[in-house]
């Protein structure tokens, strides 16, 4: 009994200390490495633009000091939501306009400081425009201007260098295929409707994600849209590895109606309805796949069967079934084509052989 309390109490330590060391970024080393670059790039054209555009020269760049805190949230995580353009641009200049205005109101300096970082927040978080290097702003607004105030440092550097870093950022990210400003990836249907991808459309909902990171009572640093993505994702990878000990050979179809690609079209057209199938492999005189036909095959142009033919997802019987679940679910697919190491038919695996499946094996 004494160990297990033992063992507890080291548990709840373990767990205390452990916090005060977050987890490892998810990026990869290169991706921390283009986030530097980017970084360095984007605080030196900023820098030197200011310089020149306000007379000071290539020597003398113009930058406050926020403006690196800035730079980590647009380069290192750009899909975070306190690091979105209006996020930069009025999280910092709200809090610039802040900051002065508490300078001349506040004659003490360490009272003014306090109401400026304070009102700052305040007034981001009201506009929806929470940006943490904001705080820094407004207290640069107070330290440097204590003399003389002026709402001038408003516009020149704050507005002006978080102007040119943004655009920077958008510019670097687009070069680099990253998206931002940040949208929430979200597969579109195979169809060109409008509705979101089958997977997509399971449990948890966008309104269930928000419920659940209101109640969780702390902010997190993540948009609902995105973290309702990254858990249907881990849902699906929790399915395939669940269900990677079958394989392609255990569920397919072996008995397989398939044409050959000489064959007319209207063959084939006939063979599908007659025998209600929605695919046709297509083979060559050696019997291998050279490809798909549906009904929508059908509508292309084109006398014999090699006409019209799509291509086919091919799998091997050793192919695990889990494979096939994002193919098959995803709209795009309706079937993979099991073949030999020679291009052979061996199997047809379809969404209902899939279906059945996973029914049987939840």
């Amino acid at each position: 009994m004494q160990n297990e309390k033992n063992d507890e109490s080291r548990l709840i330590w373990s767990r205390y200390y452990s916090a005060f060391i977050p987890a490892p970024p998810g990026p990869g080393f290169f991706d921390r490495l283009k986030a530097a670059s980017g970084a360095m790039g984007g605080i030196a054209i900023t820098g030197l633009l200011c310089g020149l555009m306000l007379g000071n020269g290539i020597a003398h760049p113009l930058l406050v000091a926020p403006m690196g805190a800035s730079a980590v949230l647009l380069f290192a995580v750009p899909a975070s939501p306190l690091a979105q353009p209006w996020s930069v641009f009025g999280g910092n200049v709200v809090s610039a306009i802040v900051g002065i205005t508490i300078a001349l109101l506040v004659p003490d300096l360490t009272m003014a400081a306090a109401l400026a970082v304070g009102c700052a927040i305040a007034a981001m978080s009201l506009l929806r425009c929470l940006h943490p290097p904001g705080g820094a702003v407004a207290l640069s607004a107070v330290l440097g201007a204590s003399g003389d105030p002026s709402y001038m440092f408003v516009l020149v550097p704050v507005a002006l260098n978080t102007a040119l870093l943004v655009t920077v950022a958008i510019i670097f990210h687009r070069i680099a295929g990253h998206s931002y400003p940040h949208v929430a990836p979200r597969a579109q249907s195979a169809h060109g409707t409008s509705d979101p991808a089958p997977l997509l459309r399971t449990p948890p909902s966008e309104q269930d994600v928000e419920e659940a990171l209101e109640a969780y009572g702390d902010v997190l640093d993540v948009d609902a849209a995105d973290l309702q993505v990254v858990l249907h994702d881990a849902e699906v990878r929790a399915a395939e590895r669940s269900h990677a000990a079958l394989t392609c050979g255990e569920i397919m179809s072996r008995d397989i109606i398939s044409v050959r690609e000489s064959q007319p079209v209207m063959e084939a057209a006939g063979l599908l309805h007659a025998r209600r199938l929605l695919s046709l492999p297509v083979l060559d005189d050696a019997g291998r796949v050279q490809g798909l036909v549906s009904p929508l095959d059908l509508a292309r142009a084109g006398e014999t069967v090699r006409d019209i033919a799509s291509a086919p997802l091919f799998v091997s019987d050793q192919t695990p079934v889990s494979e096939l679940l994002r193919p098959l679910t995803s709209g795009a697919r309706r079937e993979a084509i099991v073949v030999d190491g020679d291009g052979k038919l061996r199997g047809l695996v379809t969404q209902t052989d899939l279906l059945a499946a996973m029914a049987l094996r939840a």
